[in-house]
């Protein structure tokens, strides 16, 4: 039971949720407190087993003819064990979530609320946000992005017009990213009447559509100024991944897979750089406030 619990979490995800409110909260704090350990291990495993459970629940029926689950990409569990997976996701977060919202002000509560809910209502019904075109992209980016803002709240920092543009530019990148991510599946989800953002647009357009909003999310760091202007040109590997897939025919949209797997690494290795150009900024500013 545990290895299917720990399937369901995605580990490789671990880190894309954990590192932004990890990073928001100690390069506003500069410490290194129980609201940063309990936040961080919340948002590394809690938050993804509860993210990815409740998605691969109720995506069950749909994920049988996708030929991308049942390995990294999802968990294809057996109906059996949903109640186990739907129970462990509450029972895991339950005490840090509780203990988040002794440890913070009123406004980390809203932020973490907001967070929660993207969270149940992009998978689950009534909602089903993921099945709402464009909204399925915005909610899916809140899900990386909400962990961010929840750091700065938590750690009651004072956001300046550089801050509200970072964060609009990672949500643009989230948005993108997604939407890039529902090309692959467009047959299958077609198959299964499930809808998105790519069964709704095509795989050409969606494709344009990310590389679109890649585009404005490095335009829009870069107006932060140095070294911003930096962080802008981490852009240019996506555009690169994706652009050879603008011209792709619905019919040949699983071709898209290859350019989502190397996402992987490329997040890995962007997520590398924006740490050294924190620090950067950092030093630059004669250290954290």
């Amino acid at each position: 039971m545990i290895a299917d619990l720990a399937r369901a979490s995605r580990p490789l995800s671990w880190i894309n949720t954990a590192y932004p409110f990890a990073a928001a909260y100690l390069l506003t704090t500069g410490e290194i407190d129980a609201s940063l350990v309990i936040g961080t291990l919340f948002f590394l495993v809690p938050y993804n087993l509860a993210l990815y459970g409740v998605n691969d629940v109720f995506d069950y029926a749909s994920d049988l003819t996708n030929p991308r689950k049942g390995g990294v990409e999802g968990a294809l569990l057996p109906p059996a064990r949903h109640r186990t997976i739907l129970v462990a996701s509450v029972i895991a977060c339950v005490p840090f979530v509780v203990a988040l919202v002794v440890l913070g002000p009123p406004l980390s509560w809203v932020a973490l609320a907001v967070s929660l809910f993207a969270l149940v209502a992009y998978s689950a019904p009534p909602f089903r946000f993921k099945e709402v075109p464009v909204l399925d992209s915005l909610t899916s980016s809140v899900h990386f992005v909400s962990p961010a803002v929840y750091g700065l709240t938590l750690a009651q920092a004072s956001p300046t017009a550089g801050t509200y543009a970072v964060l609009g530019a990672f949500l643009l990148w989230g948005m993108a990213s997604h939407a890039f991510g529902a090309v692959q599946d467009i047959v299958p989800d077609r198959e299964g009447r499930i809808s998105s953002v790519a069964t709704a647009l095509g795989a050409a357009r969606t494709v344009r559509l990310a590389l679109g909003a890649w585009t404005a999310a490095g335009l829009l760091v870069a107006t932060t100024g140095w070294p911003g202007a930096l962080a802008g040109l981490l852009a240019l590997p996506y555009l690169t991944l994706a652009l050879p897939y603008a011209r792709l025919r619905d019919e040949d949209s699983a071709r898209a897979n290859g350019g989502w797997r190397h996402f992987l690494w490329v997040n890995y290795a962007v997520g590398a750089a924006v740490t050294m150009i924190l620090i950067v900024h950092v030093l630059r500013n004669g250290g954290l406030p």
